[in-house]
């Protein structure tokens, strides 16, 4: 009988990768990504455009970053993700290979094929890693999973896009993703 090895990844191998070609690490796995479709890449830019334009309007210290952003979530090199929306508090994460450590708040835009890998895989790496605040976007169902892991006990909300979602790392405020789209 003859064992099965599982191929161990790093680093090395997603930046190795053909031109094009995108893919994720989590663990020393490797996951490649299928090209977003429209709507997910509307969502992308109508979330980088409002975020980016509050932090501005209230002289936040925060940057927003869209995929493809590199994120080191661990000190090693078998976890490499991109998440749809990295929004970075501290500075001292961020070097021209990307951010080094958790975000203080991720969006991930679903779609069937990464449904299971951002609403289990991702959500406890994220919440593992120092994640504060960490949306899951459901463009088919009109849906968003927020996760606040910033407190002791985890904090979770299910929102339609209708819904005013609040955003927890900055007070007072919330985002309606229906009102977002008809802008």
């Amino acid at each position: 009988m003859q064992a099965f090895t599982r191929m161990e990844y790093t680093v090395d191998d997603i930046y190795a990768l053909p031109e094009g070609e995108r893919a994720e690490l989590i663990d020393g796995d490797m996951y490649m990504m299928s090209p977003p479709g429209r709507m997910h890449q509307r969502l992308v830019s109508e979330f980088d455009t409002l975020i980016r334009t509050h932090i501005k309007a209230h002289h936040g210290e925060c940057e927003v970053y869209p995929a493809p952003f590199a994120v080191f979530l661990n000190a090693d090199d078998k976890t490499y993700v991109e998440p749809d929306l990295s929004i970075i508090c501290d500075k001292d994460k961020l070097d021209d290979r990307g951010c080094n450590g958790a975000p203080d708040w991720v969006i991930e835009i679903v779609s069937p094929s990464s449904l299971r890998m951002d609403c289990l895989v991702k959500l406890r790496k994220y919440q593992d890693a120092g994640v504060r605040e960490y949306w899951i976007v459901n463009p088919e169902k009109e849906t968003v999973l927020a996760y606040f892991f910033e407190d002791e006990k985890e904090d979770f909300g299910q929102y339609s896009f209708e819904e005013d979602i609040p955003v927890r790392i900055y007070d007072g405020w919330s985002v309606n993703i229906g009102e977002l789209l008809k802008g």
